[in-house]
């Protein structure tokens, strides 16, 4: 899933390609891709772009008049940035992985894709970008908090600190990817209790959220949106390297299964060198 730092340069990529250029058409291709119908996706023809920015995990292509084409990835969408298009031809409605098309008036313009078959990926055509109900419910930015905006929030929600971390409405921006790079650089259990964090440790993770966003950051501005998914990759170190040796102590990083995703963890760096409990197998055998 795409989470700050992608979309973060995804909207550069997109302030330095589209702005400046209108909206030739927009097309939908998937209609439930589309969550808004009330200003019609034709309201975007004719339009300048004259912005690209984020609200947390969502993008936001601003057109003038106050238009919002607002899009949030999930997780398995995609943004390709296309130079020409094969055809002129509009795209129907369809099964392929294509949700939505920008053409712009150059020519050029981009595909919103997702892959798989649980499609989530939405678009909203909206005046006001709060009109989205899940940009409406974000917590302030992940990257942007100082430390006590982060602790209090933080510490609004009692649970494990992986889960409060990740939750939209805490704080804006952090998925399970991040996660875990961020309480491994904090060496923190993924599974510790925020509300017994002592001040220290929360100061600490604070620190480990805006290091391991901001170096994120900092390797994807300006790197096309075909190239982030590989820059991600390149700079983790714990999360999907299961059976992978830790590159800070050399010890082997594990894994934590659920009914739909995972967490990697580092157990010497983070729980004591205690392996947590693979919590599909628990219920396996009760």
């Amino acid at each position: 899933m795409p989470e700050l730092p992608e979309v973060e340069a995804l909207a550069g990529y997109l302030r330095e390609r589209a702005v400046g250029r209108r909206v030739d058409r927009l097309e939908v291709a998937a209609i439930n891709a589309l969550k808004t119908y009330d200003p019609a996706p034709t309201a975007a023809a004719g339009r300048a772009v004259v912005d690209a920015g984020r609200h947390g995990k969502f993008l936001d292509l601003v057109l003038d008049g106050d238009l919002h084409v607002v899009v949030h990835l999930a997780r398995a969408g995609w943004l390709h940035y296309r130079e020409t298009f094969p055809s002129a031809t509009p795209l129907r409605p369809g099964k392929g992985p294509i949700a939505l098309r920008v053409r712009l008036d150059d020519g050029s313009g981009f595909d919103l894709t997702e892959a798989g078959t649980q499609k989530s990926l939405a678009v909203y055509l909206v005046t006001d970008p709060t009109a989205v109900p899940g940009v409406a419910r974000l917590g302030p930015d992940a990257l942007a908090a100082d430390l006590a905006t982060f602790t209090e929030r933080m510490r609004s929600r009692r649970g494990q600190v992986k889960g409060v971390l990740t939750d939209q409405t805490v704080l804006a921006g952090v998925g399970n990817a991040y996660s875990d790079e961020i309480l491994h650089a904090a060496k923190l259990s993924p599974f510790a209790l925020t509300h017994r964090l002592t001040d220290d440790q929360m100061a600490t993770l604070h620190a480990a959220t805006r290091e391991v966003l901001g170096d994120a950051v900092n390797r994807s501005s300006g790197q096309r949106a075909a190239e982030l998914k590989g820059e991600k990759r390149s700079g983790l170190k714990v999360h999907a390297r299961t059976g992978q040796p830790c590159p800070v102590c050399g010890d082997t990083v594990r894994e934590v299964s659920f009914a739909d995703s995972s967490l990697q963890y580092c157990a010497t760096c983070q729980t004591g060198g205690k392996p947590l409990a693979d919590r599909r197998l628990s219920r396996l055998v009760r």
